[in-house]
C-alpha cells in the first residue's frame, strides 16, 4: 500500500511494521511526531518520559525483558541520555532496541547544532542514516534486526527535513511478537560490574568488526556511477540536494555513517577521478575518507553551520557566492512570540519591573528574553536554571544585594530540574525559584506530562503536586507559594515577599497553557480600548502581546479582537484606564 508519509510518520509506521512492543520518548523537535503516530497503534506501549534519561531506562528494561523497543529524542537529548547509553552498548541485550535521535541543523528549535554521528563512534554503536521517507520506514526495521544480530542497540539519525518532509512510502503488515511471560536472568552479561564490563567491551569490539562488514556490502550504501570526472559521496537529505543538482554526477549514498563503509568508499574513489563529499554540520564522512588516504574535496567548498539546500550544494561546488533572494528583501522580520493569553507573560512583565536577575529554561517562556520584555538574563539547557543560581549566588559578595530567580517551565522541572532544588535546599540557598505550572509541554506541541493528569494515551492518571514535593525536598513550606499569573497585583506582592527572604522560596504559577481547551480558565471575552482615554503611552506595548498593535496615525494602541483572548493582564498595567 502506497502512503504520502513524512519522516516521522514512516519511522512511526516502521516501528509498528517492526513489532516494536515498547516505545519511550520526551517530546523535542525535530522528533515529537514520531511518537505521537506511535500514539494510533493500539499494540504499542507508549509513553512520554519525564526526559530521555527515564526513556532509554524503560525501552533498556523492554530489550532486556524480551520486548522490541524504541527510545526517540531529538538531538539534546541524547545528551541527556548518554549515561544509560555509554553502558547499555556494552551489556546488549534480549531482543531489540533502537534509539533515534533527530538532528536539527540550523537550529529551527534548540540551541546547538551538535552533530550526533559522533555519538554513535563514540558509544560504539551502530548507526543507519536514511534519506527520504521510505528510508525511514525501511531502516527502523532493519535497524532491529542489526540490534538482535549483533546483540547491539542501533541508532537511527533523523534531521530536521528528513523528520519534516513528506515522500511516497509503501507500508506492509507488521511483524506478531508475543510478549514474554518471564524475564531471564543473566547477570554476567546485564550487571556492569567492571569484572562483567571488561569482558563485554572486547565482545562488543568483536562485533563491531562483524557489523562494519556487514555494512560494506550493505545495499543502501548506493552507488550510481554515470560520471569518471566527478563523484559525490553524500548521506541523508545532503544526498538529495546533491543528486537534484548534479544529476548527471557519479553518487555513493552513504546509510551508515557508522561503523563506516570504508571498502565501499575505496571501491568508488577508484571509479572518478575527482572526489567530493556533501554532509550537514561536522566532517564526519569527510574525516573517515581522508583517513583512508584518499583525496577529497568537503568543508572548504561547504558550510559547517547551519542547513545545506541545492543553492548551497551547486554554489559551494561550483565555488560561486550565494546569490542574494531579492523576494526576502521587502518582508518585514518577524519574531517568535508568546501565545495571546499566555499565562507566563505576566510572570515575565513583573520580574522585569522588580529588575531582578532571571536565570531561564527551555520552553515557550524562553521567548520572554526577546524584546520588549527582555526578562531573561540566562539559558544553557534543560533544568539549568535552578543550577544556574545558585552557582551565581555562591559567587557573589556577602554583601551584595542582586536577587536572582531561577524561572523553570513545569515539564522541565520534572525534566532535569528537581534535583536542582533539592541542591538548593541542600546547600544552604536563599535564591528563588519560579515553576512555570501551564499544565501541558507547551512548546512541542502540547504533549502530556506527570502534571497534567493525562498519560500519553488520554488515560486518566494521578497529577503531580509541586507544593508537596517542594516541601518534601525541604523547602520551608512557609515559603511554597501558588498564585495566578494573571493576577498582576498578588504576583508582584508574592515575589517582593519570597525573594527578600534568607533562604529558599519556591513560587508556583498555575494557570493552564491557553491554547489547552480542556481547562482554559479565561472567559474569552476580548479586551477593547477606549481611544479618548488612551494617552499613547504605549504601557501596553511592553507586555509583547500579539494581539496588541500600534496605531501610528493616531498614536494610540489598538486591540486586535480576533486574537485577544481576554486574560486582562494590559488592563492591569494601563495607567490611563483606557483598557476594559
Amino acid at each position: 500500500m502506497k502512503e504520502l508519509m513524512s519522516g516521522n510518520e514512516a519511522f512511526a509506521r516502521g516501528a509498528y511494521e517492526a513489532g516494536v512492543q515498547i516505545a519511550a520518548a520526551y517530546p523535542g523537535t525535530p522528533s515529537t511526531e514520531i511518537l505521537e503516530n506511535i500514539l494510533k497503534y493500539e499494540n504499542i506501549y507508549a509513553e512520554w518520559s519525564p526526559n530521555e534519561k527515564t526513556a532509554l531506562e524503560v525501552s533498556i528494561g523492554g530489550a532486556i525483558a524480551g520486548a522490541r523497543s524504541l527510545a526517540i529524542m531529538k538531538h539534546v537529548g541524547v545528551n541527556v541520555a548518554a549515561d544509560p547509553l555509554f553502558s547499555f552498548s556494552y551489556t546488549g541485550l534480549k531482543k531489540g532496541l533502537v534509539i533515534i535521535t533527530a538532528d536539527d541543523p540550523g537550529m529551527h528549535s534548540s540551541q546547538n547544532e551538535q552533530d550526533n554521528r559522533y555519538y554513535a563512534k563514540f558509544a560504539k554503536i551502530p548507526m543507519l542514516e536514511p534519506s527520504d521517507s521510505q528510508e525511514a520506514l525501511d531502516f527502523l526495521k532493519i535497524a532491529f534486526e542489526i540490534s538482535e544480530t549483533y546483540d547491539t542497540p542501533v541508532f537511527v539519525r533523523s534531521t530536521t527535513r528528513i523528520s519534516h518532509a513528506k515522500s511516497i512510502v509503501n507500508t506492509f503488515k507488521p511483524k506478531q511478537f508475543k510478549k514474554p511471560k518471564k524475564i531471564e536472568k543473566n547477570p554476567q552479561k546485564f550487571v556492569m560490574l567492571p569484572a562483567n564490563a571488561r569482558k563485554r567491551h572486547i565482545i562488543i569490539e568483536e562485533e563491531l568488526k562483524k557489523v562494519t562488514e556487514f555494512f560494506n556490502d550493505f545495499k543502501f550504501n548506493e552507488e550510481i556511477i554515470k560520471s569518471k570526472e566527478f563523484g559525490i559521496i553524500a548521506s541523508g537529505i545532503a544526498y538529495q540536494y546533491a543528486k537534484e543538482t548534479f544529476p548527471e554526477y557519479s553518487f555513493l549514498k552513504i546509510a551508515t555513517p557508522y561503523p563506516f563503509p570504508y571498502k565501499k568508499v575505496q571501491e568508488f574513489s577508484k571509479k572518478v577521478k575527482k572526489l567530493f563529499v556533501i554532509e550537514e554540520l561536522e566532517p564526519f564522512m569527510e574525516e573517515e575518507i581522508k583517513a583512508l588516504g584518499i583525496k577529497v574535496l568537503g568543508k572548504e567548498l561547504m558550510p559547517r553551520c547551519g542547513e545545506l539546500s541545492p543553492e548551497i550544494v551547486e554554489n559551494g561546488i561550483k565555488k560561486k557566492q550565494a546569490k542574494e533572494k531579492q523576494i526576502f528583501d521587502n518582508i518585514p522580520v518577524r519574531p517568535p512570540n508568546m501565545c495571546a493569553g499566555c499565562p507566563h507573560r505576566g510572570v515575565f512583565y513583573t520580574l522585569k519591573k522588580l529588575k531582578l536577575f532571571v536565570t531561564g529554561d527551555i520552553g515557550c517562556y524562553t521567548l520572554s528574553a526577546i524584546p520588549p520584555l527582555a526578562a531573561m538574563d540566562t539559558c544553557i539547557c534543560m533544568g539549568a536554571s535552578i543550577g544556574n543560581a545558585i552557582g551565581m549566588e555562591k559567587s557573589l559578595d556577602v554583601e551584595s544585594k542582586e536577587k536572582i530567580v531561577a524561572v523553570i517551565g513545569e515539564s522541565t522541572f520534572m525534566h532535569s530540574g528537581i534535583t536542582g532544588l533539592l541542591d538548593m535546599v541542600y546547600n544552604k540557598s536563599k535564591s528563588t525559584v519560579i515553576i512555570l505550572d501551564n499544565r501541558i509541554t507547551a512548546m512541542t506541541g502540547r504533549q502530556e506530562n506527570p502534571a497534567s493528569g493525562y498519560t500519553a494515551k488520554k488515560e486518566e492518571t494521578k497529577i503531580l503536586d509541586f507544593k508537596k514535593l517542594g516541601i518534601a525536598l525541604g523547602v520551608n513550606k512557609n515559603n511554597v507559594k501558588e498564585v495566578n499569573p494573571y493576577d498582576l497585583k498578588a504576583l508582584k506582592k508574592i515575589i517582593k515577599t519570597e525573594v527578600d527572604k534568607d533562604e529558599v522560596s519556591l513560587i508556583i504559577t498555575k494557570a493552564p497553557c491557553i491554547l489547552l481547551k480542556r481547562a482554559n480558565p479565561i472567559n474569552n471575552t476580548p479586551m477593547k480600548i477606549d481611544e479618548e482615554k488612551c494617552i499613547g503611552c504605549k504601557m501596553c506595548l511592553q507586555i509583547s502581546c500579539p494581539a496588541i498593535m500600534w496605531k501610528e496615525d493616531v498614536k494610540k494602541a489598538s486591540i486586535d479582537s480576533t486574537l485577544c483572548v481576554g486574560c486582562n493582564v494590559c488592563s492591569q498595567i494601563c495607567k490611563s484606564l483606557a483598557i476594559c
